[in-house]
């Protein structure tokens, strides 16, 4: 079995929200020539495939690459941090109402998670309330950082002792990565600046004592954690001589934090894996792809495949570790 927790996906057809809002650079999906734009405004944003949002299709991929089930997200670009609080709540409400529907009509195949209007999170507070008892998806995307603002900020408390209290699951990605005008050339966003996104998250929600307030969060990284263990020697030196500067809220080192968060498997590489496993252990990495884009493992579970492992081992990753983090029984 596999269970494959990093997915992304789009409805076919979305509102023209630009035109309905008056502003902005909301995405819409324009159908031309046999191709599929995502388009920003009037113009050509990503091109992609009908596996990105006919399940039909990712239905049959996932056979031919033998996953059993995918947890759908929302594609980051879509989280409209930066809209009016009630329109990012509008545009939220409509892409989980897909991802749901996407799951009710293959609960057997697809779990779903919701996406949240963060800029308010009152709102965000109350569609979350919304996934838990109308739409019954056990967890949440949210981005690595919001409108700049990094997840260790204390107005996003109530949003996490919500989580807590309904027993949602987080999976965090990364977006809008740091650096990113500076650093257009050669994908270097994606090849820099997105392990350095998720390492962001996770020093913050350590550093600013969002797990130690909140132990019972089940949150998941995306990315293998991102360069968190591969820099967690810098992390907990500088952490150790400069407490004055980096033990401000919190005074645990965050090495103790270890075992108490999930990460993804894609890392790409043998040896980085190995690695992965002697850090955050084997009970905490999920099988993860990035489904259906081209950075990501385009055959999930390949590279867990093909390492000898205890059969023991390469069932907590395929799919094991992840019903724990999404806290549900198959």
């Amino acid at each position: 079995m596999k269970i494959d927790i990093h997915t992304h996906i789009m409805p076919a057809k979305m509102p023209h929200w630009v035109e309905k809002f008056g502003y902005g650079d909301f995405i819409h999906l324009e159908h031309r020539n046999c191709k599929a734009c995502m388009m920003k405004g009037d113009k050509v944003f990503r091109e992609v495939s009908d596996n990105c949002f006919d399940a039909s299709v990712r239905l049959k991929e996932m056979d031919t690459t033998e996953v059993s089930m995918q947890v759908l997200s929302t594609i980051p670009v879509l989280f409209n941090y930066w809209a009016k609080p009630s329109d990012g709540a509008e545009t939220a409400r409509f892409f989980n109402d897909h991802i749901a529907d996407t799951v009710a009509k293959n609960p057997s195949r697809f779990i779903g998670l919701g996406t949240l209007p963060m800029q308010d999170i009152d709102l965000a507070i109350k569609e979350m309330e919304r996934l838990s008892t109308e739409l019954h998806l056990p967890g949440i995307e949210i981005g690595s950082n919001i409108n700049g603002v990094n997840l260790s900020d204390k107005k996003f408390f109530p949003l996490y002792k919500c989580a807590e209290e309904l027993g949602i699951a987080l999976f965090i990605h990364p977006w809008e990565m740091m650096g990113e005008t500076q650093m257009q050339e050669y994908w270097l966003p994606w090849l820099v600046g997105m392990p350095a996104e998720t390492a962001r998250a996770i020093c913050s929600m350590i550093f600013g004592g969002v797990m130690e307030k909140f132990p019972r969060l089940r949150m998941a990284f995306a990315h293998g954690g991102g360069s968190f263990p591969f820099t967690i020697g810098r992390i907990e030196h500088g952490f150790n001589v400069r407490p004055d500067l980096v033990q401000i809220d919190n005074i645990i080192s965050p090495r103790d934090y270890i075992g108490r968060f999930w990460v993804d498997s894609l890392v790409h590489d043998a040896a980085a894996m190995q690695y992965l496993l002697s850090v955050m252990g084997e009970d905490k990495i999920c099988l993860g792809s990035d489904y259906p884009f081209p950075l990501g493992e385009h055959h999930p579970g390949q590279l867990i495949e093909s390492m000898a492992m205890e059969d023991g081992l390469t069932k907590k990753l395929l799919f094991q570790n992840a019903t724990d983090w999404l806290g549900i029984g198959l």
